[in-house]
């Protein structure tokens, strides 16, 4: 093992998020910023995902962060750091879709990349209205079963992960994501 550098703290490479938010909890505004750092652009993206709107998502992860840093004292690392922000975020986005109206603007929908050369003008346009139609078609999922959705399909996590994140059981993770997927299937229908 190497010595530790000259101040006699460790590397911010070496310090785990664990580490990390036990001294947040301790009052350490350092770790803290590590933290954020570390974690604010996957939990952004997983806000904008459940939300399509990136100041509400911005909002959620704030908010998020916020009350992480009220309640680290009480952090007792039963899960990972990393599973404890996403659980307050994923909560924090619940509450906004919960609290929408029952459509959702489709002007949020985040806009495609710019096509390249190489890209008909029919192939963009029906692209966008794929993309359109798929935002549509889960503004009609419930929250519960978006997020489970967006948590699989798009963030890539595994039901037990999900079922940690959303405090629900696999089991009941493993419907709500099949109910999302027929919802799905079904309001897509036409762009098979």
């Amino acid at each position: 093992m190497s010595d530790p550098p000259v101040d006699g703290l460790l590397t911010e490479e070496l310090l785990t998020d664990e580490l990390l938010a036990v001294r947040a909890g301790e009052g350490d505004e350092d770790a803290f910023a590590t933290l954020v750092q570390r974690h604010a652009g996957p939990l952004l993206q997983l806000a904008e995902r459940l939300l399509g709107n990136r100041v509400e998502a911005e909002d959620a992860v704030q908010d998020g962060f916020v009350s992480a840093w009220r309640r680290l004292p009480e952090f007792r690392g039963e899960a990972r750091f990393k599973t404890w922000m996403y659980r307050i975020v994923t909560n924090r986005c619940l509450n906004v879709l919960r609290s929408r109206r029952p459509l959702v603007p489709l002007d949020g929908t985040p806009e495609l990349p710019a096509p390249d050369h190489q890209t008909s003008p029919e192939r963009v346009t029906e692209s966008r209205a794929a993309t359109r139609a798929l935002a549509e078609a889960m503004s009609l999922l419930s929250p519960e079963q978006r997020a489970c959705w967006v948590l699989r399909e798009l963030n890539g996590q595994t039901y037990e992960e999900i079922a940690e994140l959303v405090g629900i059981s696999p089991q009941a993770v493993r419907g709500r994501i099949f109910r999302a997927r027929r919802g799905l299937t079904e309001a897509m229908g036409a762009w098979r």
